[in-house]
């Protein structure tokens, strides 16, 4: 529902088209992240607090899941854990890719709650997240999401 997006901060907003999909990746993170705390909140669970060192990372391996650099995969996780420099008791990830959707996030997100494993970590026991979505020229978004529960 379009209605609890954030306002979009650019200096034109095309009032022609408000299809997501045109929407700016950091606004589709900011989505991604409004459904996750929603979903949590219906689960009496806390939302969790977006971290920018935590999204960089998220971000970092989104742009390479789509440029091809990496496979569509947890690969560097570890790395991804160390460069975020946050000292942790738990860390996960989700990641997600999709195309040709009018609403992109929801997909992703409704897809990760039907799944078992990606639902885990979102009703885990977590306080920050950072979300990174890329898009390459074919029209795929990719979509990570790391969860952390910091010390």
């Amino acid at each position: 529902n379009c209605a609890n997006l954030t306002p979009v901060r650019s200096p034109e907003p095309n009032l022609m088209n408000t299809n997501l999909a045109s929407s700016s990746l950091p606004d589709l993170e900011k989505a991604v992240n409004q459904q996750i705390n929603q979903y949590r909140a219906s689960k009496n669970l806390p939302p969790l607090s977006v971290d920018p060192r935590i999204t960089q990372q998220a971000r970092i391996h989104s742009q390479n899941m789509a440029s091809g650099k990496v496979k569509f995969s947890h690969e560097g996780f570890e790395g991804r854990v160390k460069a975020i420099s946050i000292p942790y008791q738990s860390v996960a990830e989700n990641v997600a890719y999709n195309m040709g959707y009018s609403d992109p996030v929801r997909n992703a997100v409704e897809g990760w709650i039907k799944s078992e494993g990606h639902r885990k970590n979102i009703e885990g026991q977590f306080n920050l997240t950072g979300i990174g979505i890329a898009k390459n020229a074919k029209g795929e978004y990719y979509f990570t999401q790391i969860f952390v529960l910091s010390r």
